[in-house]
């Protein structure tokens, strides 16, 4: 990629933040900040401008790589970089440190963390903007001279991605889960703003349904490259061995009930749940919102979206009802997007994949739904759509399965692109279904409450009645007794 001059802010150090970075971004790997200009040393902890580039005339440090507010300066250590076998001196970034603490120079402050979900055992949090307090010189414990700098947090920013982190893993021990375990992990449920707790008032919708159990690969092992079920996604398996999906698909293929390889296989990944703690929460424009407790990898499976599958005549007779309507048909394909690398190697070719069926199907979720159903609406997404089939027929109704699109750390919001046909959505900048959800709720929480002669008592909290009264609910059963099968 940087051949191909593909890495960004290369050759112009900015100082200060950095066009598209935020507070709190996660990298796996420390070339990520090379890539991108965050940090342009692969191993060096201080990076910075040299005299020669400065305004100043004077080198400049522009970002630092540590774990502590008291910074220990580089150059002394050997090729491994563990032993000091020489006096640290006030040269390259050492010097930078002094001048950027005489002229007030705000530097970048990258944490790297611990991390089991890190392919490398460890990641790399963008904590904000610092500026250097005070700078001396020690003797460490190997008893040469060591530069140490102390850093200061500048007010008003973003919370620090690595305590995000950190209040993270003390919110996954809340035992509430608002799925009724119909999902193999729990969803929480969190709420600082108000009062309202309508998401438990809701029936949890089990994840998707099966496709017919027409053809299958025959692998006694987990498949691989050029097994059946590869070739009916173009000839490669569509995730790596991490979970990760390669490439976007319009319909990805996972093994079903007639192929023979294990449960564990790599392409069965969304028929075993979710992978990371998410959590709905109140946000402070009064909406609800998704955000995952754990850091979730690009690429990797969030959640599948889940409701009451509805044909389409059955969807134009409920439309007409107010009933709250997701259109598969209208979600943007972005998933075209994902895995294309033509910018780096021109002679890329898409692998053939199977087309879509027609999507003339909706899902209503104004009584059943999971929590794919509270994603908000974003024009600049940070998850997407993929269409997935288990089993080698072509359905007519495929999984409506979401995946990252950018490694996205705990307690970011989740959002998606639900499209821009909706009015709604162009004018409020959300999911087009959410303002009907709302007065439901309203209206659930009025009529749910004891009057002299409906003789109904007021639902607890932790195990909420289901609603008594739907526009749904009659027409549905007018129509059919059960969901898409």
């Amino acid at each position: 990629m940087m051949q191909k001059g593909l890495w960004i802010n290369r050759g112009k150090q900015i100082v200060g933040p950095l066009p598209g970075v935020l507070v709190g971004d996660v990298f796996f790997f420390r070339v990520e900040l090379c890539m991108i200009g965050l940090h342009g040393q692969v191993q060096a902890g201080i990076d910075y401008l040299p005299a020669g580039r400065s305004p100043s005339g004077e080198p400049i440090a522009t970002s630092i790589i540590g774990d502590t507010i008291i910074y220990s300066g580089h150059g002394g250590r050997g090729r491994n970089g563990q032993k000091q076998f020489h006096d640290q001196k006030p040269a390259g970034g050492n010097l930078a440190m002094e001048k950027s603490m005489a002229y007030g120079v705000e530097v970048r402050v990258i944490r790297g963390l611990k991390c089991d979900q890190s392919p490398s055992g460890k990641v790399y949090v963008y904590d904000g903007l610092y500026k250097i307090t005070d700078c001396w010189a020690e003797a460490g414990k190997s008893g040469f001279v060591v530069s140490k700098f102390r850093l200061l947090r500048i007010e008003n920013q973003p919370k620090m991605g690595s305590a995000a982190i950190k209040l993270a893993e003390e919110l996954k021990s809340d035992i509430l889960d608002i799925s009724g375990g119909t999902e193999n992990l729990p969803i929480s449920l969190f709420n600082d703003v108000d009062g309202d707790d309508s998401p438990l008032r809701f029936n949890a919708a089990s994840a998707g349904y099966d496709s017919a159990a027409v053809g299958g690969c025959r692998c006694e092992c987990e498949c691989s490259d050029g097994c059946d079920c590869a070739v009916r996604n173009g000839g490669e398996l569509p995730y790596d061995a991490s979970g990760v999906l390669l490439r976007g698909r319009p319909l990805v293929y996972e093994c079903g009930r007639s192929c023979s390889c294990p449960e564990t296989c790599r392409n069965r990944l969304t028929q075993r749940g979710l992978r990371s703690r998410l959590e709905v929460f109140r946000t402070r424009e009064m909406a609800w919102g998704v955000r995952p407790l754990e850091l979730i990898r690009a690429g990797a499976f969030v959640c599948e979206f889940s409701g009451v599958g509805l044909t389409k005549r059955q969807s134009d007779w409920l439309s007409m009802t107010g009933d709250n309507m997701i259109y598969p048909n209208q979600f943007p394909p972005r998933w075209v997007e994902w895995g294309d690398i033509s910018r780096v190697c021109p002679q890329y070719l898409p692998p053939v994949a199977p087309s879509l069926p027609l999507l003339d199907f909706s899902m209503d979720v104004s009584t059943y739904r999971n929590v794919a159903c509270y994603l908000r609406h974003s024009r600049s997404p940070n998850v997407f759509m993929q269409f997935v089939a288990y089993g080698h027929c072509v359905p007519p109704h495929p999984h409506l399965m979401i995946f990252a699109r950018e490694s996205i750390p705990p307690l970011r919001e989740l959002s998606i692109d639900y499209g821009m046909g909706h009015p709604e959505i162009m004018s409020q900048g959300e999911c087009p279904a959410k303002d009907k959800h709302r007065q439901r709720q309203r209206e659930f929480s009025e009529s749910s409450r004891p009057t002299p002669t409906s003789g109904s008592s007021t639902p607890r909290t932790a195990e909420p009645s289901p609603p008594q009264s739907s526009t749904i609910g009659p027409l549905l059963r007018a129509i059919t007794r059960s969901p898409l099968t």
